[in-house]
């Protein structure tokens, strides 16, 4: 087997999207990562949530595409998954209970049988997985955690959000939980007034202790949580990229948008945008985003916010019949898991034309971008 020509090269630095990591995931694969932390295609949790009687002993559950039931559900959201290992799970019952009960099975019958017998250690690995997701899932506190960041991302009720910030770090919720939101709520509305950043500010050093001084200067810094000094184009890009969808069907979804509850990840229609007809059509608006970008064209090129390599527009999937362009998207600084998923649902559309290939420096969420800064914050100031 020769190696795939790859047609187009699309370069995405993370710092053209920072908005999407601090989004809390929900397809399955992205719910294991952001709750279990996926290493090298597996987690690790306890022996008790797969089943075992032995607690307090950890043990690792493999995650990959040789899990034809994973490769099924990783990217579903967390009730369809449940939907869908029950139906197994139900389905294998009751063939049991029919050959149990009747002798009129042929012998090819019962070696088909057999061989769905081999897929129950599967379908108990993801019944028991899931489970614990929604033991996480089902809780109030995480339903409203997305909500917040949906009516965030709509950037229409600054009020709402800014209370819930503050009534989090009261609270004294989890460190990453407070810093996800606040980055998430800065980035979209072009930063804070100097009058809520400096309150947030000393709200976080009262509740979570002074040692994060060097933290919030470093997320200063960074740009990701800041003052606000003009503003904000998230409204302009949102509405531009359609980033805002209304998910009527979550079990059959027809936009990305349903990776994030109504929500498409700007990383992902910028690479839409890029196999259909290039980024010239959308220049104005990539002058918005953070970063140098640069359109190549057959030795053509064009500097200008994320980088797209020789090779883009929508005609080339169709230059010889039946081929499929190959597509490599490379993310700088990372991508999460529902930024692949998105790439593997826009892949199956009909009339795509496009295989996608992912490279990246790192799989991440949100809670594992920010902790090499807090992390070295506890160092002091970078």
């Amino acid at each position: 087997m020769g190696i795939p020509e790859i047609d187009t090269v699309i370069l995405l630095d993370r710092e053209v999207d920072m908005v999407t990591p601090m989004c809390s995931q929900l397809t399955y694969e992205g719910l294991l990562d952001e709750m279990l932390e996926i290493h090298n295609g597996s987690v690790e949790v306890d022996a008790s949530i797969m089943g075992a009687q032995q607690d307090g002993k950890k043990v690792k559950v493999p995650l990959n595409s040789s899990d034809k039931l994973y490769k099924e559900i990783r990217d579903l959201n967390l009730h369809v998954v449940v939907q869908v290992v029950r139906q197994k799970a139900t389905s294998i019952q009751q063939d049991y209970a029919e050959v149990k009960s009747t002798n009129t099975q042929s012998v090819s019958e019962l070696k088909d049988f057999v061989k769905r017998l081999h897929s129950l250690p599967e379908i108990a690995r993801h019944v028991n997985l899931a489970q614990h997701l929604q033991s996480f899932a089902a809780k109030p506190a995480f339903h409203a955690r997305v909500e917040i960041e949906q009516i965030i991302l709509e950037a229409q009720t600054y009020e709402t959000c800014y209370e819930y910030i503050e009534e989090i770090i009261q609270k004294q919720e989890p460190i990453e939980t407070v810093l996800r939101l606040l980055v998430l709520f800065s980035l979209t509305n072009g930063g804070l007034p100097k009058k809520n950043f400096d309150y947030l500010r000393r709200e976080i050093l009262h509740s979570y202790g002074f040692e994060h001084m060097p933290l919030l200067y470093n997320l200063e810094k960074a740009g990701l949580v800041k003052r606000q000094e003009s503003r904000t184009n998230w409204p302009v890009i949102s509405r531009a990229l359609q980033l805002i969808v209304d998910i009527k069907d979550p079990e059959n979804p027809d936009d990305i948008a349903y990776i994030f509850a109504g929500y498409a990840p700007l990383s992902i229609r910028l690479v839409q945008h890029a196999v259909r007809s290039g980024w010239r059509s959308i220049e104005e608006l990539l002058k918005l985003l953070p970063g140098p970008h640069m359109d190549l064209k057959r030795g053509v090129s064009t500097i200008s916010s994320s980088e797209l390599l020789p090779g883009s527009g929508s005609q080339q999937s169709t230059d010889r019949v039946g081929h499929r362009s190959l597509v490599l998207v490379v993310f700088i600084g990372g991508v999460t898991s529902a930024e692949i998923a998105a790439l593997r649902f826009l892949s199956a559309q009909e009339g795509m034309g496009y295989d996608f290939l992912v490279a990246t420096t790192k799989v991440i969420t949100g809670n594992t971008l920010l902790r090499p800064i807090i992390a070295s914050s506890k160092e002091g100031m970078i």
